[in-house]
């Protein structure tokens, strides 16, 4: 299962993340996403399990808790067709 981890630190290694969550059980994968032209953490990342129990309970677990004093925003990815559109970010049009 992919779950996403949102409001994390910049400074969060992908190390980190996939510690916390290996806490709960097996972790595939963890990704912190980075802009493509600084390199710079976004803020959010993808970890990935692969029992779904164990993933539910470290969304339970780590949603609102904190890592790197940042409190988590944590849940399971949504497919990006499943996702609500946005409006764009800079006024630019649709």
């Amino acid at each position: 299962m992919k779950i996403y981890v949102g409001n994390l630190a910049f400074n969060t290694t992908e190390e980190l993340l996939r510690q916390a969550f290996e806490a709960y059980g097996k972790v595939e994968s963890a990704e912190i996403i980075v802009d493509r032209a600084t390199n710079q953490s976004r803020g959010f990342g993808f970890v990935e399990m692969e029992d779904p129990a164990e993933a539910e309970k470290a969304i339970e677990a780590m949603n609102g808790g904190s890592l790197d004093g940042r409190t988590l925003r944590v849940n399971e990815a949504r497919p990006r067709a499943d996702r609500e559109r946005r409006e764009p970010r800079h006024g630019g049009r649709s």
